[in-house]
């Protein structure tokens, strides 16, 4: 990178030459820690490289282990089987995160993306039983010292040194550049101030999904989130999400004020609820909550065996919990207009609410929610005396969506491509179990690449082409964009221009690799013999 910035200020490349001379994967060495190159180790085992950088700590097993240690002055590798929402509070305190399940799309690959943490996820020779572990057959305790590289998938025992990331002036010069370029917008998946912060800091321009579910876990919200969902009628459930309206608004107002006038999607609740739930029926969190809520604990425990589903990514959830629940959507709805209202009062730049509705198959789920939307925004402007615009779209993630996506194009405002849910359906794999088996499909050479990592051009691929297609049929200046991990790829921000999308939206410590794939897609076309 260094060589390509001096070579133009020496006037031996155009700024359009330096552009194509670097690797856009390379940009993750300059933004993440990485281990010290001049390092001698030998690695126990290799699992999928989800998230880059490296950590090393020492190992613990519950995301609450990881933040007593850590607020001991310890540092911590997170090892589980595999993550779910709940772990959030350990996953921001660790150095890394180990999975002995999981793909590139898995959650723990996907949350330690957005947070710029190092992790490795689906390695099959990580065994988690209790408080220990064995892996490759070697047998670790809590408190041992263990390092994972990120970049690589590799797990290495005992401490390796590392080598901390650093941004020189270049790499703004290179990030400049870019920008004359590219064609593309490229904007950050950010679900709290902190990723903004960040987001903005590697030029983002917008936010391209806020996940509004990550938000339940911080701080003493997921009491709430859990009396609202065993409860019992809608009357409680409202009284619930009235305790949670003002905490959301909280969250979307830092998110404005952050985001400095730039664009802002916001995804409504899509995880099935019993994400968010005590996993153990007879634990003692199952029965804290039933104190708290003054109920009996069987009441609970049936409310929680209620929400088991077989295959809950297929399941209650996305827009169909919006039609089961619609207060659900209606209080974050209204944390939204009002959180917009709060800031343009603060005489604040920020730009018009992009609600997102999850999981769209057919229109009439959508015109329903849009509706639903439509009836709380005129409640809002009313009570604040204040009018305003606002704009209603959907995620494409169900194929039925993209092969229909003219229909939806009548309603929806704005497209934006799920593409980890879309390639799960579109190619009938788990997002979570298939990593056991997709290396070995690569290795035969039935998939080039993980399609889960770089889009699958022919299936998928089309897919987006087609809704896209047909979606400006209906609305030729139908904004449409990507928030699937691919849009940090650089080969799959590549293809998107190609569509062409709007933009992409990726973690946001991928923002500047998306940049610089974005610019080279554009001069790659301008300048094409």
């Amino acid at each position: 990178m260094k060589i390509a910035v001096d070579m133009v200020k020496e006037g031996l490349l155009e700024e359009h030459e330096a552009i194509m001379r670097v690797d856009p994967k390379q940009l993750d060495q300059l933004l993440h820690p990485m281990i010290d190159p001049n390092a001698k180790f030998k690695s126990l085992a290799k699992g999928l490289p989800a998230s880059p950088g490296a950590g090393v700590g020492k190992i613990v097993f519950t995301a609450e282990e990881a933040e007593e240690w850590t607020k001991r002055g310890e540092k911590v590798v997170l090892v589980r089987i595999e993550t779910s929402p709940e772990d959030i509070g350990g996953m921001v305190v660790a150095q890394g995160i180990l999975t002995a399940r999981g793909g590139m799309t898995s959650h723990a690959a996907v949350v330690a993306r957005g947070m710029g943490k190092c992790c490795v996820a689906g390695c099959s020779e990580v065994s988690v039983q209790g408080d220990k572990c064995t892996i490759a057959g070697k047998t670790f305790k809590r408190g041992d010292w263990l390092s994972i590289n990120g970049n690589t998938g590799e797990i290495i025992e005992g401490q390796v040194p590392l080598v901390e990331a650093s941004l020189t002036g270049d790499f703004g010069e290179l990030m400049t550049m870019c920008h004359k370029y590219k064609k593309m917008k490229v904007r950050a998946n950010a679900d709290t101030p902190r990723d903004v912060t960040v987001a903005v800091k590697f030029g983002a321009e917008g936010v391209g999904l806020c996940r509004t579910e990550h938000m339940f876990f911080e701080g003493n919200r997921i009491p709430i989130v859990r009396e609202m969902i065993v409860a019992q009628t809608k009357e409680k459930r409202v009284a619930a999400l009235a305790k949670l309206l003002p905490i959301q608004r909280g969250d979307f107002n830092a998110m404005f004020i952050g985001m400095g006038g730039r664009p802002v999607t916001i995804r409504l609740l899509d995880p099935p609820l019993h994400e968010f739930v005590p996993h153990d029926e007879t634990g003692p969190e199952a029965q804290e909550l039933a104190k708290v809520l003054g109920m009996s604990l069987e009441v609970v425990q049936q409310r929680i065996h209620s929400l088991k589903e077989s295959n809950p990514m297929l399941g209650h959830r996305g827009c169909r919990l919006g039609i089961t629940y619609p207060e659900i959507y209606d209080m974050q709805v209204r944390a939204i207009f009002e959180a917009y209202c709060e800031v343009r009062a603060l005489g604040k730049p920020v730009a018009p609410p992009e609600v997102m509705i999850p999981l769209v198959g057919k229109v009439e789920e959508f015109t329903i929610l849009k509706e639903n939307t439509h009836r709380v925004a005129k409640e809002v402007m009313a009570e604040k005396k204040m009018t305003f615009k606002y704009q209603v779209g959907t995620m494409i993630e169900v194929p039925r969506a993209a092969i229909t996506a003219d229909t939806i194009a009548k309603e929806a405002e704005f497209f934006s491509f799920g593409t980890n849910d879309l390639t799960q359906m579109g190619c009938g794999f788990s997002r979570d179990d298939a990593g056991v088996f997709l290396g070995d499909y690569v290795k035969a050479g039935i998939y080039e690449k993980d399609p889960f990592q770089v889009i699958d051009k022919e299936g998928i691929g089309e897919l987006v082409k087609m809704a896209v297609a047909k979606g400006r049929s209906i609305r030729p200046k139908l904004k449409c964009g990507v928030c699937g991990e691919h849009g940090g790829d650089p080969t799959s921000v590549k293809f998107f221009h190609t569509v062409p999308l709007s933009y992409v939206s990726c973690s946001p410590y991928r923002v500047p690799v998306a940049i610089l794939a974005a610019a080279q897609a554009a001069v790659a076309e301008e300048y094409a013999e």
